[in-house]
């Protein structure tokens, strides 16, 4: 294959990957295809001894000779099968992941699918049902309703860099996108090993106001729910997450 996707911002999904695709589609050196979520390595009908790469490649027709490839789905590094084609495909993927924290994360997966109707539950029932729901999926995992699940950053960093290695992995903060946008996509431009970005307008942020309140018990639950695995994140990140348990 003389040309191959370059790059992937691979998670987490409702971690601001549209944001970050958004703004990296007005670099002249990147081509994002506008549908932005291929859903390519994550598509469980393809025949992975033979997959139709070429069929992948369709979206970057309309890219430039001197473009990087990019393809931002954020399942991709949440489904379990995915990083091993991912490596399989390109070896020398360079990885973005933005991460957010798991408690707004699950919150704002919920009021996504119960906005489209795709879920009917409220949040607190959906929390507490979730590992029953979740087995109709078995032996894959849940695309739909795994608001707890996709939390669990470490063990999905660690599959990243099993097959890639630290060093291609960029992880970002959800927070320092909104906050300080240039900081971020600079931080990805010398990850890619391209120019900075040139002079861009931020975006305004793109949190939608809650409808439905999170309730106290779901508060509680998920802070207790997720404690251990921030505190494991700000050891293997060296990040100090103190914040995401005490957030309203």
């Amino acid at each position: 294959m003389a040309f191959k996707v370059n790059f992937l911002i691979c998670g987490t999904q409702k971690g601001g990957t549209t944001a970050l695709a958004d703004y990296l589609r007005l670099h002249p050196q990147i081509h994002i295809p506008a549908r932005k979520e291929l859903h390519f390595f994550d598509n469980e009908n393809i025949c992975w001894q033979n997959p139709p790469y070429w069929h992948y490649h369709r979206s970057y027709q309309n890219a430039e000779h001197h473009q990087l490839w990019g393809d931002a789905t954020p399942i991709y590094m949440y489904w379990k099968p995915a990083v091993e084609r991912i490596w399989r495909y390109n070896s020398s993927m360079r990885l973005i992941a933005t991460l957010r924290n798991p408690i707004s994360r699950a919150y704002s997966h919920w009021a996504m699918e119960f906005s489209r109707g795709k879920e009917l539950l409220s949040f607190d029932e959906a929390l507490k049902k979730e590992e029953h729901r979740c087995r109709s999926a078995l032996p894959q995992q849940h695309r739909r309703f795994s608001y707890l699940d996709r939390g669990f950053y470490s063990e999905q960093l660690r599959r990243l860099w099993q097959f890639f290695g630290r060093d291609a992995v960029l992880i970002l903060r959800q927070e320092e996108l909104l906050k300080n946008p240039s900081y971020c996509l600079n931080a990805t431009c010398i990850h890619l090993g391209i120019k900075e970005m040139p002079s861009f307008t931020p975006f305004l942020s793109r949190v939608g106001p809650r409808k439905i309140p999170m309730s106290h018990w779901a508060k509680a639950f998920l802070r207790n729910y997720y404690q251990a695995e921030i505190s494991q994140l700000e050891i293997m990140l060296n990040w100090d997450c103190k914040a995401w348990l005490e957030e309203d």
